[in-house]
């Protein structure tokens, strides 16, 4: 498969003139932290999975890169625009399909004032001796991310994505009367500004296929999918009755079968 633009995404690739090519449309209010960001993304490439003390491997580099972090000049969008533009120039030719993956992640962190970092949940996972849930809130951030993806595997970077964090967690009326909320009132609005955003960067919506776990089954998400020209697979939360759309055909129909790592496929394990 031939890739126009940028070449794909690999660990042994990323050497500095990859990484200054990767970056080149990210553009921040002066040269000089344009520099820092790509000796920063240099240093976290070769410590992948470390903290930034480690990664930086010295206390000058550390405090500079924590200085660059806190710059109120710079923002999210600003950083992540190359790889956009890097991303939408590695779309193989042709017509073949592109998977675009949508999943959310948490990034939780231990901090004694969880308000500066926001929170993510709250569960339970033991009782009192009075057999009441004692319950713990984890403190971090959301991530939203799209990744987009050849039919053989091979990703070509993402297309969007979202960072949040709650300020509080809603009761059971509250939670009530946020299900019958606009979609505009809830977190489910990432799933269609990210489909939108990763729509009009790919820039040729009848070749993308959205894919999304249970999450995604919004029937807001289908019908901005198709006031776009674009695609879709989720994974339904129960079992659904579609009826035909007008002027749309049924493609096909497929069954198969999940194997659990405690169960044997069979029917009763059907997906």
């Amino acid at each position: 498969m031939e890739a126009t633009g940028k070449q794909a995404i690999s660990l042994e690739s990323c050497s500095g003139q990859w990484i200054e090519q990767e970056l080149s449309a990210s553009k921040l209010p002066d040269a000089r932290l344009e520099k820092r960001l790509q000796h920063l993304v240099e240093q976290m490439a070769t410590g992948l999975g470390r903290s930034i003390p480690l990664a930086c491997q010295d206390w000058a580099a550390t405090k500079a890169a924590y200085r660059f972090f806190s710059n109120e000049r710079i923002c999210e969008e600003q950083i992540l625009a190359g790889h956009f533009e890097a991303t939408r120039e590695r779309l193989p030719q042709g017509e073949s399909p592109v998977l675009v993956l949508h999943d959310t992640t948490e990034f939780t962190y231990q901090r004694e004032d969880m308000s500066a970092v926001g929170l993510i949940s709250k569960g339970s996972v033991r009782k009192d001796a009075q057999g009441r849930p004692v319950y713990f809130t984890t403190c971090g951030i959301n991530l939203h991310s799209s990744l987009a993806v050849t039919l053989e595997g091979l990703p070509l970077g993402l297309t969007a994505v979202k960072f949040w964090s709650r300020k509080a967690f809603k009761g059971r009326k509250a939670k009530r009367k946020a299900h019958r909320a606009p979609i505009e009132e809830k977190e489910s609005l990432r799933w269609l500004e990210n489909l939108r955003a990763s729509t009009e960067l790919l820039g040729q919506p009848q070749r993308c296929v959205h894919v999304g776990d249970q999450e995604s089954d919004i029937f807001d998400l289908f019908g901005t999918a198709q006031q776009l020209g674009t695609h879709f697979l989720v994974r339904t939360r129960g079992a659904r009755r579609w009826k035909r759309c007008s002027g749309m055909r049924c493609a096909g129909r497929s069954r198969f079968f999940i194997r659990s790592s405690n169960q044997a496929a069979g029917p009763n394990s059907r997906g």
